[in-house]
């Protein structure tokens, strides 16, 4: 892997778990991964209720858009994390994968967005360890 590894987070509108994700890896890696995240039918806007649920730990993801998932993307990343997109992720050989099952946030409130939002923190701070090992 190279010096700065690179992460693509993906769902399918992009709105919720992988701006969540993202999120926490930007906040956590502090600079140490590049982080991408896409969907394979992006939303409009971020999930309110998921840029709630970061203000509440201190994370502004109000800065960040839904983004089409796009070929290059994910051949330019070193980890392709999904999260309910199925089959519109592309497949690369010599990538990592991970699928993660986790609710969809979409349509939930605050309350039902914070066990999520918790739960990725812990599935990062588990990557990020593996991603940038310390000497």
């Amino acid at each position: 892997m190279p010096d700065k590894p690179s992460v693509l987070f993906v769902c399918v509108h992009n709105a919720g778990r992988s701006q969540l994700a993202a999120g926490w890896l930007r906040h956590l890696a502090a600079g140490r991964v590049e982080v991408r995240s896409a969907g394979s039918t992006p939303a409009e806007t971020i999930n309110p209720a998921a840029v709630e649920a970061m203000r509440e730990v201190g994370i502004d993801i109000t800065d960040q858009t839904p983004r089409l998932l796009e070929y290059d993307t994910v051949e330019a990343s070193d980890v392709v994390i999904t999260m309910g997109c199925g089959d519109a992720c592309p497949v690369f050989p010599g990538k990592r994968y991970e699928d993660w099952k986790l609710e969809d946030p979409a349509g939930k409130g605050v309350e039902a967005v914070r066990p999520i939002r918790d739960e990725i923190k812990t599935r990062i701070e588990k990557l990020l360890a593996d991603l940038t090992p310390t000497n």
